[in-house]
């Protein structure tokens, strides 16, 4: 944890201090900001102030007195739940403002971690509640400089599997052999491991309709097979299996054979949807602008819209990417949520408009990597439908 930084951007968001708040370890962001793991288990709860300004404070059950011992400042203890009430209070006093794990009407829902409850007894107390969801953003999804080259190595590689991938399926067909969506993630999942790369799951292979299913995946029980004429979508994501690497996530979307007229339409539609959120972004960044996730999702999804393919697009545009493959940052998205956390500088996160319709989906996916005075897609870019 690195105090002063904390306490640097609390003042600079104008809050008085960031409270934190767990029992039974429901709330891992806390301990990652925080930078402690729990010697035990967590069966009581514990609060931990950090005050824009001076010491922090914490405030933990009797039964695990040593809960906090590894943060600065002094601990209070409670048994009761009326020292609790006490404690808290105390705490709390001189506040004003605090950030917690909280998102009016859950609308972020990834920092949506304190329950309604301690919610409920921290405004009885007279104290107002932020989110937290920027200073999360701005101390969990930021990258380094090594991350980021974790990223651009694992892209490299990831992109020699996806292409391997489709030239797999084409040597099958062409050979007059079978192949099916199982085998193809299996060959992949395979490949990742060949190239020293992890994942924690998937990849997604979906053929024809159930290239609509956003996040279908097959399975060795279930699954289709793939024959000339099909739309095959590819989506694969993985990371160098090291510590603290991150995440590489694209799509990619072909056709065994000549498409039809209706799948390079739509293809091409998709595809433009995505350079304008790209575009989008760069632009912002190079001119010092206030971009916000929902800003992005606007760029694709209103294309989308405007060529008659809206109610097709049934999810947001883009994600956070971090050590885990959905990261903690902005999330490019007016659909599921409505994002207002900025686009802040040496964070990435993925553009991946789709159209879904009955028949076939496509969807292409890239990763946009913002910089301080810049942003840049980070691995290849799909132009055309591949034609395996």
């Amino acid at each position: 944890m690195n105090l002063a930084e904390i306490q640097q951007e609390l003042r600079k968001q104008q809050l008085d201090g960031w409270l934190f708040f767990d029992h039974h370890q429901r709330d891992p962001l806390a301990y990652r900001v925080l930078g402690f793991a729990p010697s035990r288990h967590v069966t009581r709860r514990w609060y931990y102030l950090i005050p824009a300004s001076g010491e922090p404070a914490g405030l933990v059950h009797r039964i695990e007195s040593g809960m906090l011992d590894p943060l600065p400042g002094e601990k209070r203890s409670y048994s009761s739940w009326t020292e609790q009430h006490d404690g808290l209070r105390a705490m709390l006093a001189g506040c004003r403002r605090v950030a917690m794990q909280y998102s009016p009407q859950c609308a972020i829902f990834y920092v949506s971690m304190v329950d309604a409850g301690t919610v409920e007894l921290v405004r009885s107390m007279g104290v107002e509640i932020s989110s937290s969801a920027d200073l999360i953003q701005h101390f969990e999804a930021r990258w380094t400089p090594a991350a980021l080259e974790s990223h651009l190595e694992a892209g490299r590689r990831v992109d020699r599997v996806r292409a391997e991938a489709f030239r797999m399926i084409g040597e099958r067909l062409r050979g007059g052999g079978r192949v099916s969506e199982y085998e193809v993630q299996q060959f992949i999942r395979e490949g990742f491991t060949r190239a020293g790369l992890f994942t924690d799951h998937g990849p997604i292979v979906g053929v024809n309709a159930n290239a609509s299913n956003p996040h279908y995946e097959p399975t060795a029980e279930a699954h289709s097979e793939i024959h000339s004429g099909d739309l095959v979508l590819i989506d694969l994501w993985a990371k160098l299996d090291q510590p603290r690497a991150v995440y590489y996530d694209i799509t990619w979307t072909g056709v065994c054979g000549d498409p039809s007229d209706e799948m390079n339409r739509v293809f091409s539609v998709v595809r433009e949807a995505r350079d304008r959120a790209v575009s989008r972004v760069q632009h912002a960044i190079a001119w010092g602008e206030d971009l916000r996730g929902f800003e992005v999702d606007d760029a694709a999804r209103g294309y989308i819209q405007e060529q008659g393919y809206g109610p097709y697009f049934t999810h947001r545009t883009g994600h956070s990417i971090g050590e885990d493959v959905h990261g903690s940052g902005a999330n490019m998205d007016n659909l599921e949520t409505h994002d207002e956390r900025r686009v802040t500088p040496w964070t990435c996160f993925s553009v991946e408009p789709g159209i879904y319709l009955p028949k076939f989906g496509v969807r292409t996916e890239v990763n946009v990597f913002a910089g301080e005075d810049g942003a840049r897609v980070t691995g290849e870019v799909q132009r055309e439908l591949v034609i395996v």
